[in-house]
């Protein structure tokens, strides 16, 4: 399984959701693709007041803050995808 953060580098808060991500990542084995937002123009414009937002395969878990019970509601419907 796959997470992705949109991210900006100079985004303390996306820092932050990335930080908060690491032990759910060490406990679950789930893959963090990080994309840089500002790279692409469309992905910009999509999330750009959203920063950070987590997504999986099937759309958006969360935004600008880590909500943890989303994620784990998440990565309990793909228990077959991880490890």
């Amino acid at each position: 399984m796959t997470l992705t953060l949109m991210f900006r580098d100079y985004c303390s808060l996306c820092h932050a959701m990335r930080d908060a991500l690491l032990p759910w990542q060490a406990r679950y084995g789930f893959e963090l693709d990080i994309v840089d937002v500002d790279a692409d123009p469309v992905l910009e414009e999509k999330y750009n007041e959203l920063v950070p937002v987590l997504l999986d395969a099937k759309g958006e878990i969360c935004h600008w803050h880590l909500d943890e019970a989303a994620l784990a509601e998440r990565l309990a419907a793909h228990a077959g995808e991880i490890r």
